[in-house]
């Protein structure tokens, strides 16, 4: 979900090399457009425009890189057959990065803000996605549209969604609306901790549903940089 708060500067593109924190007042980091493979994991790079023109969800940050690395790791042969919902997208990396390694046989939907529309939509364009990945709004708290409801997402990816602590009760209605859908769905949410309010969030979905800490190879690298990665799904 895009917050015209930002956070910092642009990282680097390096996922363990992230060190930013809150900054009331950041340097803007002029529009430019990266590629990036994952380390071989995908064939053809996945190519992201990042312009900070409509708030901070315009541009890479770690907990994005490394869910997208995950997924392409661990889950690439069961993404093919799902339906995939990427929530609080920005420019869309993650489900760019699923759609761009996989043979998707549903459409693949990125949802954000208004503000961050222009830019997924540019960024599927980018990528020759046009017709396998849709640009939605969708504004936590709110009623999911028709669209959304019909379609019945089994496979939710979350990245850096735990940043703004007003937002939090938000993020969990719509977590909630989303896991309702569906009894099989299980959401993949990778965040870096910021602050302690970060983990207050975490407790809360822990009470609201079946909540487990993902095996990653990576995982002792990046839990030293604060990044956690959990799935939720419907408790029993």
């Amino acid at each position: 979900m895009a917050d015209n708060r930002c956070r910092s500067s642009s990282p680097e593109f390096d996922p363990l090399a992230f060190d930013e924190g809150l900054t009331p007042l950041p340097e803007y980091k002029t529009a430019r457009t990266t590629a990036l493979d994952f380390s071989g994991l995908l064939d053809k790079p996945v190519k992201l425009h990042e312009d900070l023109k409509s708030g901070c969800g315009g541009q890479l940050w770690p907990a994005g890189m490394v869910l997208a690395k995950h997924m392409l790791r661990y889950h690439r042969d069961e993404l093919q057959r799902a339906r995939i919902l990427e929530l609080g997208a920005g420019g869309g990396i993650v489900g760019l990065t699923v759609a761009k390694g996989c043979s998707l046989s549903s459409p693949l939907y990125l949802t954000d803000q208004l503000e961050m529309e222009e830019l997924m939509q540019h960024n599927i364009t980018l990528n020759g996605l046009d017709g396998q990945v849709k640009a939605k709004i969708l504004n936590w708290g709110e009623p999911l549209s028709p669209e959304i409801a019909e379609y019945k997402p089994n496979i939710i990816l979350a990245a850096d969604c735990v940043y703004f602590e007003p937002a939090f009760p938000l993020l969990m209605k719509t977590l909630q609306d989303l896991i309702e859908l569906c009894p099989s769905v299980v959401v993949y949410f990778c965040f870096k901790k910021r602050r302690r309010a970060d983990m207050q969030f975490l407790k809360a979905a822990k009470k609201a549903f079946q909540v487990t800490e993902v095996e990653d190879e990576d995982r002792p690298v990046f839990s030293r940089e604060g990044l956690f990665l959990y799935t939720f799904s419907r408790k029993q």
